[in-house]
């Protein structure tokens, strides 16, 4: 859901900078269709709003394919600088989401910050949600993890990692860059 704001202020801030939606078609991104597949993947073991996966079983192993994937699509479209934000914040999603067995350590306190008291009491508990687990002593890497939270009132409010953050810059660039581009 987050990343849905980086879509919506990537178009306002092209629209600011004199940038058209028209122009997106430029940017001629291969291999789309493996991102869908791995969104896809994502959904079927995190489906959203629920702790309960659609495919309860392979978790690691599909989250790390859902990666691959994402990877390969960076790959094939390394000559969009913006990129480089978004592969280095998925290379360090995918850092701390291997050393923890698939999940993303996760601190109960981001996300009561947010607003989702539910899932931080859940986190607190040690319970997974989703493709989160709360942080602990056991968890690896807890800084790249989600502990920064989005305010309670702020649309989309969650908690996010430093990953998710380059991310974020990286779309908001690439979606702005390409409504300012004629090639």
């Amino acid at each position: 859901m987050i990343f849905l704001c980086a879509v919506v202020i990537g178009i306002a801030v092209g629209y600011m900078l004199g940038g058209r939606l028209s122009r997106l078609v430029f940017l001629r991104l291969r291999g789309m269709w493996l991102v869908l597949v791995a969104l896809g993947i994502q959904f079927l073991i995190f489906p959203l709003f629920t702790p309960n996966p659609i495919i309860p079983f392979g978790t690691a192993v599909l989250h790390g394919v859902s990666y691959g994937l994402v990877l390969l699509w960076l790959l094939l479209n390394v000559r969009a600088r913006p990129l480089i934000a978004v592969g280095g914040g998925a290379l360090l999603n995918i850092l701390v989401v291997a050393l923890n067995g698939g999940y993303m350590p996760a601190s109960p306190a981001a996300f009561e910050r947010a607003g989702l008291i539910s899932v931080a009491r859940l986190l607190a508990r040690g319970e997974t949600y989703g493709n989160l687990v709360g942080m602990s002593a056991a968890t690896r890497l807890n800084v790249l993890g989600d502990w920064i939270g989005i305010p309670r009132g702020v649309p989309f409010a969650t908690a996010m990692s430093v990953g998710d953050v380059l991310i974020l810059i990286g779309l908001v660039w690439l979606l702005a860059k390409g409504m300012n581009t004629n090639a």
